[in-house]
């Protein structure tokens, strides 16, 4: 059975060559390719533990990001559903309306320090390419931005915002058009042009240095968190979920990573992944529909794939929880059933934004109402003293037109 260590962070509990649990992450990479991983890995292993570079990402965090972010009770919503309290960790309050800005500012910072003009990333919802293009623009670096056409089409705000800032984007019109194929573009661009580029990979997935330099970079949600349940509370509640939305998973682990050590049956763990249209079998949910091991960017995971091993095609209303795959930490996490997955479809997760809405001053993506939609069911069958924190990790202002096409359906 897979163990997780305690008081050693999930992101360096891997072996030698890489891999989570012995199965899950690794790199799967070509040849090109190994030196500037290589290269890159000892550069952050380096400079996670170097105090002047820690002072200037705390600098930027607190002064550019806007740490930390606000803890706060959803009073209406919880009266309204009985039960548990309902609270949010509002993220969406980050420069640029997401949690990427974490990652995004991480990553330039690295490339200023390696001393490269150039930095290039993959974006789905359209947020880690508009925050990757703010931070570029902020430490003077040349960017582009590669995106399926299909998510070019359903993102405008997002993609307006990313030329706003200077960035090129690219778009990807092959396979599904979506993250996944963007991801594998920006791999291949990079393998191409990785002595004057850095890469950023815009979640907890890829080669395993990618997944420790993202965790790293969201683990200050949790960090923030934990400070403002201690000042809210005085103690950790007795009985906490955690619940965040899930697609490649660098919200969720984010959320989640200073409370893996806490007991489960005090500190429960549920990601929520995108179950796709109510009357259709595509979905983007691999941990919770039971997909198999496989092979996707780099990196070993549960992946939606047919029986000869191919990728299969997602969907889902959320362009950021679109993709086929999702972090080796979250399959970690799952195998060592440490935390809990489980799907929302389209609808539930349009129902669950109406409400949010109606109740409370947020407005959430598509992506955390899905958390919120999975609150708003099992909240009425908890007791008061239960504590539900959502994270709230993304504002709705890149859904608009989606919003204002569907909720006429609904």
């Amino acid at each position: 059975m897979i163990k997780i260590k305690k008081k050693i962070p999930l992101i360096d509990q891997h072996d030698k060559f890489g891999f989570w649990g012995k199965k899950f992450g690794g790199s799967y990479i070509p040849e090109t390719l190994k030196k500037p991983v290589e290269d890159l890995t000892k550069t952050f292993q380096k400079l996670r533990k170097n105090k002047s570079f820690l002072k200037r990402r705390d600098y930027y965090f607190k002064n550019y990001i806007g740490s930390p972010t606000r803890f706060i009770k959803l009073e209406n919503l919880s009266n309204h559903l009985g039960g548990a309290q309902i609270w949010a960790k509002v993220v969406s309050d980050a420069n640029g309306g997401a949690h990427k800005i974490y990652n995004a500012t991480v990553h330039a910072l690295i490339c200023k320090t390696m001393g490269k003009k150039y930095i290039v990333g993959d974006t789905g919802a359209g947020y880690a390419g508009k925050m990757l293009s703010m931070a570029a623009k902020k430490f003077g670096l040349k960017c582009k931005i590669f995106m399926g056409s299909k998510d070019i089409k359903r993102q405008k705000p997002n993609c307006d915002a990313i030329r706003k800032n200077g960035a090129q984007i690219i778009p990807v019109t092959s396979g599904s058009q979506t993250l996944v194929d963007a991801v594998s573009e920006c791999m291949r661009y990079w393998v191409s042009n990785c002595d004057t580029t850095h890469m950023c990979v815009g979640s907890t997935v890829g080669p395993n240095i990618f997944v420790k330099i993202c965790g790293w970079s969201t683990s200050q949600i949790s960090k923030e968190l934990k400070v403002q349940i201690m000042k809210k509370f005085g103690k950790l509640p007795k009985k906490v979920k955690l619940i965040n939305c899930v697609g490649g998973g660098s919200s969720a682990y984010g959320f989640w990573s200073e409370f893996i050590d806490f007991p489960k049956d005090q500190i429960e763990l549920i990601g929520v992944e995108a179950g796709g249209p109510k009357n259709s079998k595509l979905h983007a949910a691999p941990l919770s529909k039971g997909a198999k091991l496989g092979i996707l960017h780099g990196a070993a995971s549960y992946v939606c794939q047919d029986r000869d091993g191919q990728i299969n095609e997602t969907e889902s209303i959320s362009a950021g929880l679109d993709y086929p795959g999702v972090s080796p930490i979250h399959c970690f996490l799952k195998d060592a059933k440490r935390a809990k997955y489980t799907y929302v479809t389209d609808e539930s997760a349009l129902r669950a934004y109406q409400m949010v809405r109606k109740f409370e001053n947020l407005n959430p993506s598509l992506e955390p109402s899905h958390a919120f939609a999975e609150a708003i069911k099992i909240a009425p069958k908890l007791n008061k003293e239960t504590i539900i924190i959502v994270n709230s990790c993304g504002d709705a202002k890149k859904d608009k037109y989606i919003l204002r096409q569907r909720l006429k359906l609904i």
